[in-house]
């Protein structure tokens, strides 16, 4: 919008819409292809044909690029840093605690509408790249007794957690899916403890 003097007003730039699209179809596909970890902010500006700073002024940090591009409704960090400040022998039922009341709640039909999206469409590898490079490492780095064993720590939890999206939100299986969500958290809580720190199979142990 222009003021009196025929000088634009300072604020979005024009065609903001379109650009932050363009930035979001260029992070969708490096994402896909190269993964997370391997995808940089100045990448994707390169691809979107933008200044890596506007990357940053509509997205703010690669977490939040990353969640944007895969539809999460809310920042993964918002779940990972209580648990970095969680006693690793309470992560088994501080992640069924945090995350059912998240699923159940006003997000929970767009983190449903995601986890659809992303395991029947040509983009599991989005869903693949944030288990494998996000939470396996925030999680495995945590629990990797003995050391080499953290990621299929990490990966064993992210199964059960799985299952139980599978089970609830999407197949429906009932009377598992009307449970109050502190009955499943309760229940499968000493499992999720096993997997992190519990004695694993000979044949898991490097």
């Amino acid at each position: 919008m222009a003021n009196p003097n025929g000088r634009r007003r300072p604020g979005r730039p024009a065609g903001s819409s379109e650009t932050k699209e363009k930035i979001l179809l260029s992070a969708r596909e490096l994402f896909a292809n190269n993964g997370f970890d391997r995808t940089s902010i100045r990448a994707v500006a390169s691809a979107a044909g933008v200044d890596a700073a506007l990357v940053h002024h509509y997205f703010g940090t690669k977490h939040q690029l990353f969640t944007a591009a895969i539809h999460i409704p809310i920042d993964p960090m918002d779940v990972l840093v209580p648990m970095r400040e969680t006693p690793v022998d309470q992560l088994g039922r501080l992640l069924p605690t945090i995350l059912l009341p998240l699923w159940d709640s006003e997000l929970g039909a767009g983190l449903i509408a995601t986890v659809r999206s992303l395991i029947a469409g040509s983009e599991v590898s989005l869903a693949r790249s944030f288990l494998e490079e996000v939470i396996t490492p925030e999680v495995g780095a945590r629990v990797d007794t003995p050391p080499g064993t953290g990621t299929i720590r990490a990966q064993f939890v992210e199964s059960q957690l799985m299952g139980v999206v599978m089970a609830r939100y999407i197949v429906k299986v009932e009377p598992f899916a009307s449970l109050p969500a502190e009955h499943i958290a309760v229940t499968i809580a000493p499992t999720l403890q096993r997997y992190l720190t519990g004695d694993l199979p000979d044949v898991l142990v490097p």
